[in-house]
């Protein structure tokens, strides 16, 4: 399935998994809205996922605080689906659930706004990620707000993954990357995604970068830095993280 702005990526996800097995990579899936999502339709595409993919070595799982090794699931714009549509998937009484199935996991949805918070629990997600990259664009981007979301999250027994085109912000000398991560770090979260490795077209990738020009667009480099920058400083804070969360479990 495709997205509004995609294409159908099915026969490119064997490559993936493959390409990240040999680099002691693991990929979860990013569910993005598509025409049709609802609550059976989601059902469906979990089903397919995990059947024909689960059993790869470089697919992700978390384990939760009971000891379960469980599937990682985004679910990007969940709020596009009313809350009682995610319940009939995500609650133990719902219609059609997935919990305590062959096809259970760990779903964690989009925070935009602040009122997100109050579909969260009925919907019987896992926990909440904000994803959108500029601060101060929306409750959940903006980095003052990140302990009050950890602080809900924490209350509820959630977790939360703190991080577009709308809003563009200058990278100042790398800071404006490093401030974001310094601040996911500092409310002590489950999981640090960013976003993103390789939306070049909303000019938040993190991947190698030289200068490229083609047929419709032109493609900086990261000015005065090496080409892999941003990867390498991703690294060295990706180990901190790591290091930091040991502690934190002590």
């Amino acid at each position: 399935m495709a997205d509004d702005n995609g294409e159908p990526s099915e026969s490119l996800v064997p490559f993936i998994l493959d390409a990240a097995y040999r680099y002691a990579v693991k990929v979860a899936f990013h569910i993005q809205p598509y025409k049709g999502r609802d609550d059976h339709t989601v059902h469906e595409n979990i089903k397919y996922i995990l059947d024909n993919y689960s059993s790869c070595s470089a697919f992700y799982k978390y384990k939760t605080s009971t000891g379960r090794s469980l599937p990682l699931f985004y679910a990007y714009d969940s709020y596009l689906m009313p809350a009682e549509s995610w319940a009939n998937l995500l609650t133990p009484t719902g219609s059609h659930s997935v919990r305590n199935t062959p096809y259970d996991g760990v779903f964690i949805v989009l925070l935009v706004e602040e009122r997100h918070k109050h579909n969260i629990l009925s919907a019987g997600y896992d926990g909440t990620y904000t994803y959108l990259a500029s601060n101060g664009f929306s409750f959940g981007s903006s980095h003052q707000n990140w302990k009050v979301i950890k602080a809900f999250c924490d209350s509820n027994n959630l977790i939360i993954c703190p991080w577009n085109n709308h809003n563009t912000r200058n990278h100042i000398n790398r800071k404006y990357y490093e401030t974001a991560l310094q601040a996911a770090l500092m409310v002590k979260p489950e999981i640090v995604s960013i976003t993103s490795f390789n939306e070049w077209h909303e000019g938040t990738q993190i991947e190698k970068a030289v200068p490229k020009t083609t047929a419709t667009c032109l493609y900086l480099d990261y000015l005065l830095h090496q080409p892999n920058t941003y990867l390498e400083l991703t690294r060295r804070r990706a180990e901190r993280f790591g290091k930091e969360k040991e502690q934190w479990l002590m």
